[in-house]
């Protein structure tokens, strides 16, 4: 498996894990809503949701590196939306969820900027401080267009649920419909599972399959039996982190487990975009596995990995 996704003792959006992943690979590039809510025209055919991307500027006087990090630790120097539509647009991705990159620490404010700029392309998923009135932060971001909190174990992880302001954030995210996006390692997933069972009216959403890859059936048991808190999704994403195959068609029997445990409106396709474009890999090649590759998905399968279900957690 590669070290950027799992190696537990980094942040996975740092510049130690993701670095040497995509320095090359870019030199070259130019709330819930009740399903019925959405219009026609959200939902049309065609124009996907990629529901996980990271973006950042190389302008760090307007958007200052949070502690720990300099301009050299950003590899490529710069993935902007203007850099993201050059690959997404072309297949027909016209939506996208942002995932606050790690470079910025608690300071959102390039993402929810970005959101703003391009209004209804972008909705965002945030990383705030959860010992600083979590509760209040969440609803002030919800106003911003943020329908989600990517929460991590690697700094505690024994223990990083089970703290007074987690606790805040996940009946918070109960009132307000924002998911706890969990980017852990597969031996968090029992501790994730016990949390649902104390908070089953938080939306959950479970990043990169667990970080699980191919042939690793204990771990995908504990993932798949998530499945039965009715809240909780899972992305299917991150294939250049965990295929062995050129075309990633070894991702296919977990995909199929998943869609047998979750059902297709619980799972979402995403690119982890810029690092799906690193050497070897492109952006096309990501989603055309979900919409082309695997025959087991319905064409009602697809509309929900490519588009439904992200429309309805994060949109």
């Amino acid at each position: 498996m590669n070290k950027a996704v799992a190696n537990p003792a980094k942040l996975a959006d740092s510049n130690v894990t993701r670095r040497s992943f995509v320095a090359a690979g870019l030199a070259g590039a130019v709330g819930f809503l009740d399903e019925g809510s959405l219009s026609a025209k959200e939902l049309k055919k065609g124009e996907w949701i990629d529901s996980h991307v990271h973006v950042w500027t190389p302008d760090t006087v307007r958007y200052p590196l949070a502690g720990g990090f300099k301009k050299a630790d950003m590899a490529p120097a710069s993935f902007t939306p203007e850099e993201l539509f050059h690959h997404c647009k072309p297949v027909g991705v016209s939506r996208i969820v942002l995932i606050q990159m790690s470079f910025y620490g608690f300071d959102n404010s390039y993402m929810t900027d970005m959101m703003k700029a391009h209004k209804g392309v972008f909705s965002g998923v945030a990383v705030i401080d959860e010992n600083a009135t979590p509760g209040q932060n969440m609803k002030n971001l919800s106003k911003m267009g943020v329908r989600g909190f990517r929460i991590l174990p690697f700094k505690d992880p024994k223990n990083w649920l089970e703290g007074s302001g987690m606790v805040e954030m996940w009946k918070a995210g109960a009132q307000t419909g924002q998911a706890m996006c969990c980017l852990t390692n597969p031996e968090n997933l029992p501790q994730i599972d016990a949390m649902c069972d104390k908070h089953p009216g938080t939306p959950v959403v479970i990043d990169h399959f667990g970080r699980i890859g191919p042939n690793q059936e204990k771990n995908l048991d504990n993932l798949c039996r998530l499945a039965r808190h009715k809240k909780t999704s899972v992305k299917v994403s991150a294939f250049y982190a965990f295929s062995k195959k050129p075309d990633y068609s070894d991702m296919g029997p977990m995909i199929r487990r998943l869609l047998d445990s979750f059902g297709p409106d619980r799972l979402m396709w995403a690119s982890d975009c810029p690092f799906q474009i690193n050497p070897g890999h492109n952006y096309a090649k990501s989603i055309n596995l979900i919409k082309d590759r695997l025959d087991f998905l319905s064409e009602g399968d697809k509309e929900y990995l490519l588009q439904k279900t992200a429309a309805r957690l994060f949109f």
